[in-house]
């Protein structure tokens, strides 16, 4: 079961995989550790800044900490993106991987720093966020700004060349 600080790494994620198999019941609970414990750096629990836009949101989920929730009603609630059952998990994955990889180092840092720091803006955010990820970290590597990158070939027809390495 994954519960309280283990589930707050899960949903520092941008997606959640979870089982649906009644052969092979998997389950996630929440915790007080969800709710505020270990606040982003805006302030906000990962919850709350999950549900940003649904006002009360939080609070109903509060209602179903300590119990275990199944894979479909955690789908239901919003915990986890998605819940293939045993016959498509290995088809989900395997997308999943191959769409990653078909991202740029530099795409993933972008996506990453946003999914971080998503919700209101303070200095902290802007510092790790918006300047670190972007200015000093994406558009200074050579995989955007280097000869054979995304920013010199827009618009060229030519694809970037990434070192993939590097990330």
């Amino acid at each position: 079961m994954l519960r309280g600080p283990l589930l707050e790494l899960a949903l520092a994620c941008d997606r959640q995989y979870m089982l649906d198999d009644p052969g092979r019941p998997v389950a996630i609970q929440l915790s007080r550790a969800n709710f505020g414990d270990h606040p982003m750096g805006n302030g906000l629990s990962r919850l709350a800044a999950r549900f940003h836009a649904e006002p009360g949101r939080v609070a109903k989920l509060e209602q179903e900490a300590g119990r275990r929730i199944g894979a479909g009603e955690a789908l239901e609630l919003g915990l986890v993106t998605f819940a293939p059952d045993d016959l498509d998990w290995d088809d989900e994955v395997r997308l999943a991987l191959e769409e990653r990889a078909a991202l740029s180092p530099d795409a993933l840092t972008g996506l990453e720093a946003n999914l971080r720091f998503a919700g209101p803006e303070t200095m902290e955010t802007k510092i790790f966020a918006r300047l670190a990820a972007w200015q000093n970290w994406i558009f200074t590597r050579p995989g955007a700004a280097g000869p054979e990158g995304a920013l010199r070939r827009y618009g060229t027809g030519r694809r970037p060349v990434y070192d993939r390495k590097r990330a």
